[in-house]
């Protein structure tokens, strides 16, 4: 057996040191890795779609710094119309938080203040508005206040959801249980 000093790795000073990739090389590793992980969601899956989104935003912010030319959210649409009919087109809407379908045609409440889930523990944090509209949609769905978030916040959202109608953004006619809100449901179990 014999002995085989190490070596020492080169520092970046030294010879032969790696150059540090540029910041344009590393957003696009970012972007290939996150679209190869989102590139076939599942467009039934709310949450896989808003994982999908979250990581499209992400990557454009990202390879925006990296050009040196930053989102300016408020100026990005000139003077165009913003309105599609009576409703907000979703993608006019500037940031939104997590749980905000990329359908959903209405603006977020305010900041996140809980976090809804699944029936398998996927998760997205959201405002109260949206929150309430993901729990709606979702069957079996938990929801939980953040920390900093006022106490009873969640109970607000779990109560608003049960008079929310699934997917609310959806238009069409609504017959089925499925269809319907807990409450109109509920109501309709008791007439019966």
């Amino acid at each position: 057996m014999s002995f085989q000093p190490t070596e020492q790795a080169p520092t970046r000073d030294g010879v032969g040191a790696r150059p540090e990739p540029s910041n344009l090389a590393v957003a696009a590793r970012v972007a290939q890795l996150l679209l190869a992980e989102h590139e076939n969601v599942d467009h039934r899956d709310l949450f896989a779609l808003n994982r999908a989104h979250g990581a499209l935003v992400e990557t454009v912010r990202i390879l925006l710094r990296a050009v040196d030319a930053e989102a300016n959210a408020g100026n990005v649409l000139g003077s165009q119309e913003v309105f599609s009919g009576s409703r907000k087109n979703p993608s006019e809407l500037g940031p939104r938080c997590p749980a905000a379908h990329p359908e959903d045609p209405t603006p977020c409440s305010g900041q996140p203040t809980v976090t809804v889930l699944d029936a398998k523990n996927a998760g997205a944090d959201g405002c109260q508005h949206h929150a309430a509209r993901l729990l709606a949609s979702l069957d079996g769905g938990r929801v939980y206040g953040l920390p900093h978030a006022t106490p009873g916040t969640a109970i607000r959202v779990f109560k608003a959801a049960a008079g929310i109608r699934p997917f609310p953004w959806v238009d069409g006619p609504r017959t089925r249980d499925e269809q319907l809100s807990r409450d109109e449901v509920r109501a309709r179990g008791e007439q019966q």
